[in-house]
């Protein structure tokens, strides 16, 4: 278990910041170390509802871990993590799961073997049952597999794969697999979606492709991106959060990002230079 620091075990998921806007997620002095090596350090970090929060720094900054923390993939060394106000610090991924939380990792994880229309119909189906009890789905109603296989066909349609139902997922494009990724963590119904570098190794065409299509099916959700393309985040984002070395280097709306010296001179590298 973690070692945490946790000061309550809720808080108010309607705290506001100023911005008239909910805080779905906060972290409190989030920290994972390896021995002497620090991969976060101690970050307060928050996630406004509704808000497609981009995550950016150079390779190492901690990123992927931050996200590693906050999806259950690794326990915190110390601190808090709270979803809605609930303290979900020391909750195992598939619960988080439950509660609304999805990932799309940087490395595509499907399940080859099968279907296209498969790998999005198990995600409909484990979403359904994820508020039953073991004994609740041995009588669920038989006809509830038919909204199962309705919902897996409407999202095939929503991410542009239908066509590409009955195909192996192992024989899709490396972007059509991002695709039917983005469809899985549809299925799930989630409120908040973490991105981990969802156009890598995209051309420019396809990276733009691949955003309007989260744009368009997850509108509804709150969204944490990571992504390495940096006029992408700007053009993306509401909020941006600058890592470097494990820390919040600085934070805020792309703007004052763009503009912000320390960001200039640890990553952009003269990216807004004239």
């Amino acid at each position: 278990m973690a070692t945490t620091s946790h000061s309550s075990n809720e808080r108010t998921a309607s705290n506001e910041d100023g911005t008239g806007k909910s805080t779905i997620l906060q972290t409190e002095n989030l920290a994972k170390l390896y021995g002497e090596f620090i991969a976060v350090d101690h970050v307060d970090f928050t996630v406004n509802e509704g808000d497609f929060h981009s995550v950016i720094g150079p390779n190492g900054a901690g990123k992927t871990t931050l996200l590693d923390l906050i999806t259950g993939g690794r326990t915190p060394t110390l601190g808090s993590i709270y979803f809605n106000g609930e303290d979900i610090t020391d909750l195992p991924s598939d619960e988080l799961v439950h509660k609304g939380i999805a990932r799309s990792f940087q490395i595509t994880s499907l399940l080859d073997g099968l279907t296209v229309y498969e790998n999005v119909r198990l995600a409909v189906q484990a979403s359904g049952y994820r508020d039953l009890s073991k004994a609740e789905t041995l009588v669920y109603p038989t006809d509830s597999h038919d909204s199962f296989e309705q919902t897996a066909r409407t999202i095939l349609q929503r991410i542009d794969l239908e066509e590409e139902a009955d195909l192996l997922a192992q024989n899709l494009s490396y972007g059509d697999r991002r695709k039917l990724e983005i469809g899985i963590v549809l299925a799930t119904d989630p409120e908040l979606v973490l991105l981990d570098e969802p156009t890598a190794g995209m051309s420019i065409d396809k990276k733009q492709k691949t955003i309007d299509l989260i744009n368009d099916v997850l509108a509804d959700a709150t969204v944490i991106l990571v992504e390495h393309d940096v006029e992408l985040v700007m053009q993306l984002s509401d909020n941006i959060t600058v890592l470097h070395q494990g820390s919040i280097l600085a934070e805020g709306p792309p703007e004052e990002i763009e503009d912000n010296q320390h960001v200039q001179d640890a990553y952009l590298g003269g990216y807004n230079d004239e």
